[in-house]
Parts: structure tokens; sequence; C-alpha cells
């Protein structure tokens, strides 16, 4: 009896070996675990120099394709415009539009259908440089590159003493400032300018932004205090934006999902700390997000989602940009700057799929020259 329990499990044993590896093989095999994407960097783009000390003013992308940066360089003969076209692959530098060698300085940068429209100080008067979309030269270019006839310019009509900001869309362009008699707010509307009434109380205008042609936003100093306007295609009126007190505001964001994001600072004890406002379609929320008492005023809509903003770094040879979502702030940092003591990206702009940033470094030794970085793409 023994024995034959002994035969019949030599049998088992033997069947298990035999059908072991084949079920082996039909089992999958276990698949590695997915790995996290990458996470996106900051990665220096060259810029051709201009005549240091050089100030950047805007920067603007209409695509991946498109961005343009605007500012000044110092000659021996004064200040001087500089333009910069992004291609999607580099920058290059614009020198034909009108008065590209003469005294002046380039501002704000909008597009306007298949124009990039960009505000002119020319030698101390106002106009609009109007050039078509994709830059104005090109490998296949018969007049060769930086010919000046692609560009026109659009005259205000007045000149003001101060010009304080521009915006343009697709039918409409503002220009705000002040003359000797006061606030002004001239505004084009595709065929002629007229200058429109602000209401009773209004002092002062620091900024101006459009959604749309019947959709514009501005805000300022009245006699009580800052305020938001906004106009609606027949009158500007008071938006009724809930500011906290003690405040001023920096920037609004009108984005085309009718979300308008609007920050400032807030002053307790003499102290300014940074707030944000989100208005829903329905009501505003303000979010107190830690980020210092940092300037807003080139936040931008990031590809993300997000909100993104250059902030002053902690660190002389690197940039430095803050991520806000809601009250959550992170931080990156820009590629290291052998020798570098100092690295301000001044303008931040969404291009597809990227972030872009344009500014100036100073190297040890030298003064202040542009340079311009990339997150994404």
């Amino acid at each position: 009896m023994n024995g034959l329990r002994a035969v019949a499990v030599c049998l088992v044993l033997a069947g298990a070996a035999v059908v072991a590896p084949s079920a082996a093989t039909a089992r999958p095999a276990a698949q590695p675990a997915p790995q996290p994407a990458a996470a996106a960097s900051w990665s220096a783009l060259p810029v051709p120099a201009a005549s240091p000390p050089v100030s950047v003013s805007d920067v603007a992308a209409r695509g991946p394709d498109e961005a343009w940066a605007t500012g000044s360089e110092q000659t021996a003969e004064g200040q001087r415009p500089v333009l910069y076209r992004w291609d999607g692959a580099a920058w290059s530098r614009e020198t034909g539009f009108p008065g590209a060698g003469e005294e002046g300085r380039l501002r704000e940068v909008r597009f306007v259908g298949d124009e990039v429209w960009i505000f002119h100080n020319h030698a101390g008067e106002g106009r609009i440089l109007r050039g078509p979309a994709g830059g104005t030269d090109g490998p296949d270019d018969p007049d060769g590159p930086g010919r000046s006839d692609a560009w026109t310019t659009l005259a205000l009509p007045q000149t003001l003493r101060t010009y304080q900001d521009f915006t343009a869309v697709p039918g409409a362009a503002w220009v705000i400032g002040e003359d000797d008699t006061g606030l002004k707010v001239l505004h084009h509307d595709g065929t002629r300018w007229t200058s429109q009434p602000t209401p009773d109380g209004v002092l002062y205008l620091m900024g101006i932004t459009a959604r749309t042609a019947d959709d514009a936003w501005a805000w300022g100093d009245t006699s009580t205090g800052n305020t938001v306007l906004r106009w609606d295609g027949t009158a500007w009126r008071d938006a009724g934006v809930p500011l906290p007190p003690d405040s001023n505001v920096h920037t609004i964001l009108p984005e085309p999902s009718g979300r308008v994001t609007l920050s400032g600072w807030q002053y307790t004890d003499g102290v300014a700390s940074t707030y944000v406002m989100r208005w829903n379609g329905h009501a505003w929320r303000t979010f107190r997000p830690p980020l210092g008492g940092a300037y807003t005023e080139e936040m931008v809509r990031g590809p993300d989602g997000a909100l993104w903003l250059p902030v002053r770094s902690d660190r002389a040879f690197q940039s430095k940009y803050a991520r806000i979502d809601g009250s959550r702030v992170r931080y990156s940092y820009g590629p290291e700057r052998p020798r570098a003591i100092d690295v301000q990206p001044r303008a931040l702009t969404r291009a597809g799929s990227s972030l872009l940033s344009f500014g100036t470094a100073e190297i040890y030794g030298a003064k202040p020259n542009l340079m311009s970085e990339r997150r994404g793409g």
C-alpha cells in the first residue's frame, strides 16, 4: 500500500513539472511601472545683442511660432527702439520698421487680426506701428531682410504729455494718458479716433486691456480710492469690483472664456502683500498667495492653466518664476548663467504649449544686455 502511494505522489509531481512551464508561458509577463513624465524646465535662448544698457518693455505671442519683444537700447545719440521676433526656433532682430534708427522706444505689443500693433514713443510723440503677421522678411522675401515697406504707422489724434498704456483688439484700440487738461482716453474704432469720457471722479488711469471691441477694462485712481472701469461698447462704467481696502491694481487678465483675473497689492501697516481676484461670471473670489509682495504686472495664464509670474530671484545667477494655483505657489529657476550678478526676466507670455520670457542679464564686468528663456515646447 505504501508503495502504491509513493508511485502516485511521483506521478503528480512529474505532471506538475510538465504543466508548470506552459502555464508560466501563458501568463502575461509583469510590465514595468509607468514612470512620471519629466518635469518641464527653463532653458536659455540666445538673443542678438543690443547696445547696453538695454530696457525691456513687453513680450507677446500669437502662438508657438510668432512672438515679439520690445524695448530700447542706449546709444551715443540717446535712447533708440529695439524690436525682436521669435519664429518658433530663434530670436532675430527687426530693423526695418519706421523710426528704427531714431530716438524713441517701443512698448506694448498687441495682435489685431493678421497684424501686430506696437505702441511707439517716437521722439516724445505717440504712434502705433502696424506690421504683418509672421514678420516682415523671410527666406523668400525678394526685398531682403529688414524691409520697411511692410510696416505702416497709425498716428494719434493729439500729442499727450504722458502715454500710460495701450491695448488693441480686432475693431478697437485705446491709448490712455494725460495732457495739460488731465486724463485722456483715446479710442480708435477701426476708422477714426475719438476721445472717450470716464465716470466723474476718475483722476488717473494706470492700465488698460481688452478682450473684445465691446469688452475692455481699465484701472486707476479716483478721488475716493482705486477703481476698476469696464467698457461695454457704449460707455465706461464702474465695474463694481470689490477691491480689498488700501489696495491697488497691477494687472487685469480677461480671458476668452469670460473668466477675469485681477491682481495687485494690499497695504497693511505700510507693508504690501499680493492679492489675486478671480471673476467666474457670477462673483469675485479673492486669493492671497504667499508671494512676499511680488509685483504682478507681468502675470500671465500659462499653458497648464495656472498663473505664472517672474519674481525677484534669491540667486544672482538664475532667474526665478512663480506658479500660482489659487493660494498655492511653487517656484522654479532658470538655467545657471556663469558670472551673472543679476538675471531679470522683465516680461512673460504664453507661446502655444510653452512660456517665453524676455529680459536682461548682467554679467560681471559688463552692462545689462538681453536674455530670453523658455519653459516647455
